[in-house]
């Protein structure tokens, strides 16, 4: 199991800052989502904390380990990212494609083992994209693309799971079979980390909100707590109905303020 430590986290990017003294840690078997409106920072944070940017101040440590100290392999075995929006150019098999994420188990000259295998197999599965597998992953729809992408990413099996807005692209009832995927995994002992615009989703699945605006940390803490009324229409500027369906209280914006 794994931990992540945030102290003081902040990024700069062409000369702005991005995230500005973020505080949190994240720990394993709970998932934990990342929400915020556009531009607050989230898809840096998850970039900074897989080792992707550096810090221009503070630090993110796995394990007590500062991430940009990890060698890059370890980090690959390690931390599996789903990025938002990727772009698929080459014509491979859905199959092919889901092995990729064995890569950093293998050497320059390592054929794909029983184990890479099997865990190619449990990760078409997870997805729901086993029935997938011979299609070339250039010709599916952006809903199945985005499914297979996912698979790639839980193919590696790592203990740390980041994923950029998973849900983009997805009918509601693959959105659905994500989160409660997500959370299963979580609870299973990985550490999640999603970053969410869907607050309904981030409220009825996740144990832990962070909740950032224009680069700062500005809550922390169960759904319940964070999205409330008055926090979503001062980050927001939206009015949204709160309530229970199904034993799970949700969240639904209804209109701009």
């Amino acid at each position: 199991m794994v931990t992540i430590a945030m102290t003081d986290l902040s990024v700069r990017l062409a000369g702005r800052t991005v995230l500005d003294g973020v505080t949190a840690t994240v720990p394993p078997g709970a998932l934990v989502g990342v929400v915020g409106p556009n531009g607050a920072g989230k898809s840096t944070l998850a970039r900074a904390v897989a080792g992707l940017l550096p810090p221009s101040a503070g630090s993110v440590r796995i394990d007590g380990r500062d991430v940009g100290a990890v060698p890059a392999g370890d980090r690959a075995r390690t931390i599996a990212y789903l990025p938002q929006g990727q772009i698929l150019e080459w014509p491979l098999s859905v199959a092919r494609l889901v092995a990729l994420g064995r890569l950093p188990y293998l050497t320059a000259a390592a054929r794909i083992a029983p184990a890479d295998a099997q865990a190619i197999e449990r990760a078409l599965a997870t997805a729901d994209v086993a029935d997938l597998r011979d299609r070339v992953a250039t010709e599916l729809s952006g809903g199945e693309r985005a499914r297979v992408l996912l698979a790639r990413a839980l193919a590696v099996e790592a203990p740390v799971l980041i994923v950029d807005e998973p849900l983009a692209a997805l009918d509601p009832g693959h959105q659905l079979h994500v989160m409660a995927m997500l959370e299963g995994l979580a609870r299973g002992g990985a550490t999640v980390l999603v970053v969410l615009h869907d607050l309904g989703m981030a409220q009825r699945f996740c144990a832990r909100l962070l909740m950032l605006d224009a680069g700062r940390l500005v809550a922390d803490g169960p759904p319940e707590m964070v999205l409330t009324a008055e926090r979503l229409a001062a980050v927001y500027g939206v009015r949204a109905w709160v309530g229970v369906v199904d034993g799970r209280r949700t969240v639904v914006p209804v209109a701009r303020i």
